[in-house]
């Protein structure tokens, strides 16, 4: 088993900062006022992280789903213009749109991009944020939905006509007269009882957010024994950023720097907002910090400090090269295949780990193709 290695493309704005310049403000965002540090996410941009991202030899990038960011499907789809081999790994939601429309939609977007697409199903794990898609339902009960809406999905991918009668979806006859190929990957995260069993049953892949190696592999034990009473085999991923350097203590003067305009009010009220989340794995990620910033490296170069003011994936991978290679290796051995990494600015940090660790996975046979080196470097000789 080797790593696959993705990128993410920050659709909701990039930067030099943690700071979350709208997520959690009491009044909407003034986006006609440039804000220092902060790049917004121009297809321009996204553009330079995604051919970046490809010619590093990261096989596809995540992005991103919800209010603060550019839809998923239309931003990717642009993106594969810009090129060749990236696969685009896009999250959505099952309660916005129908399963036969979104498995139609897929369909169509294997066909355009030659078969680059890989789906991240996000069920939602926050009220507010659901209610402003129209989306009522609990968090149990969005889990139940979404078994149902993969069923239909997988049922309509077969080529024939397919019915289904359940609690959520009533399907006559859902076709896609031309079924994806391949058919995408299916990425899937949650670590709620709820969510569990719906991994196994349709997950080709378990995303889980960055948590200490233990904790991980408690994870996998969890959901591999659930996938083999559904008679399955599912794949693991997990999710971090990375800051990594030539040397672990410039690593972590950047870390350092990261948290350099956090005041204890930001914090405080992006904890608070965080603590409300439904979502069982957000409550894993505050408690691996518990709102301090005293103590953030809460396993051997697993920093917790993004998840101070951050929602989702929480922690980063920080130190040299060497060290954050350790670390994948770490996971990889407990079954991990897929890293879904990102790091501020992504522009550059893809550039960093891409040079830096890429590289010494490479070295220790982990990737199962080593990217190009690139052209060779002219030396001048004096004429």
């Amino acid at each position: 088993m080797t790593v696959h290695l993705h990128w993410f493309l920050p659709t909701g704005g990039d930067g030099r900062t943690l700071v979350d310049r709208h997520a959690y403000a009491a009044n909407p965002v003034d986006r006609t006022r440039p804000v220092s540090g902060v790049r917004p996410p121009d297809i321009e941009y996204l553009a330079q992280i995604a051919k970046a991202a490809e010619q590093l030899g990261f096989e596809a990038v995540l992005t991103p789903t919800g209010t603060w960011c550019e839809d998923a499907w239309l931003t990717t789809v642009a993106l594969a213009q810009h090129t060749e081999r990236l696969k685009f790994l896009v999250a959505f939601r099952p309660g916005v749109i129908s399963p036969t429309l979104a498995a139609q939609m897929a369909a169509t977007y294997q066909r355009i991009t030659r078969g680059r697409l890989l789906l991240n199903v996000v069920t939602g794990g926050d009220s507010t944020e659901q209610r402003r898609f129209g989306d009522r339902l609990g968090h149990d009960q969005r889990y139940a939905r979404t078994d149902e809406f993969l069923s239909v999905v997988r049922g309509v991918w077969s080529g024939q006509p397919y019915d289904f009668d359940g609690a959520h979806y009533q399907v006559e006859g859902g076709l896609t007269a031309l079924p994806p190929d391949p058919l995408p990957e299916i990425f899937f995260g949650g670590s709620s009882a709820a969510a569990g069993p719906v991994a196994a049953r349709h997950a080709d892949v378990y995303l889980t957010w960055g948590e200490p190696p233990a904790q991980v592999k408690e994870k996998i034990d969890w959901i591999r024994s659930l996938a083999e009473r559904e008679g399955r085999t599912v794949r693991f991923g997990i999710r971090l950023h990375t800051i990594s350097r030539d040397s672990s203590a410039e690593a972590w003067r950047t870390a350092g720097r990261l948290l350099d305009d956090l005041d204890p009010e930001s914090i405080a009220a992006a904890q608070a907002a965080l603590g409300r989340s439904e979502s069982v794995g957000q409550q894993r990620m505050l408690a691996l910090h518990g709102g301090s910033s005293d103590r953030l490296e809460i396993s051997p170069n697993l920093w917790a400090g993004v998840g101070l003011v951050r929602g989702g994936a929480g922690t980063a991978l920080v130190g040299s090269h060497a060290e954050v290679a350790d670390r994948i290796e770490e996971y990889h051995a407990l079954g991990v295949e897929h890293f879904v990494l990102s790091g501020y600015p992504h522009l550059e940090e893809a550039y960093w780990f891409g040079e830096g660790v890429i590289p010494e996975l490479a070295v220790r046979g982990l990737l199962s193709r080593v990217p190009a080196s690139g052209a060779p470097i002219l030396v001048a000789g004096g004429r």
